[in-house]
């Protein structure tokens, strides 16, 4: 196909919606409500659909890249939030360094995992 792709949006669920609408504000995205079970996140260019729906498997099997300019930077702003004390469950990996680039982890109130990361230019 000869069609610009513009942005990609996954849906991703929750165990407890408030509990992760609030979380994923305190992370830096802007929420747009859509419906009463539905919202889109967005993050600059980049977003996502967070639904009020809940299967086991399907969240322990979900995890998402989104590309930053500096990991090391991105992760002290993630430590500055203190995620990991107002929300259970929260966790953050520290920044590795890989043959490909950088990454650090975070995993959200229900188990999704984020990885957040860079590449090396070559």
């Amino acid at each position: 196909m000869k069609h610009k792709v513009k942005s990609i949006r996954p849906f991703i669920g929750s165990e407890n919606f408030e509990i992760s609408r609030n979380f994923y504000r305190d992370l830096g995205f802007e929420e747009t409500v859509l419906d009463p079970k539905l919202s889109l996140f967005r993050w600059d260019e980049a977003g996502f659909y967070l639904q009020d729906a809940y299967v086991k498997d399907w969240i322990d099997n979900t995890m998402i890249f989104i590309e930053v300019e500096n990991t090391d930077d991105f992760f002290q702003e993630l430590l500055s939030l203190n995620l990991m004390e107002k929300y259970k469950n929260v966790r953050l990996t520290p920044v590795r360094t890989m043959d490909w680039g950088k990454e650090c982890f975070v995993h959200d109130p229900c188990g999704i995992l984020w990885h957040f990361g860079e590449f090396f230019k070559k």
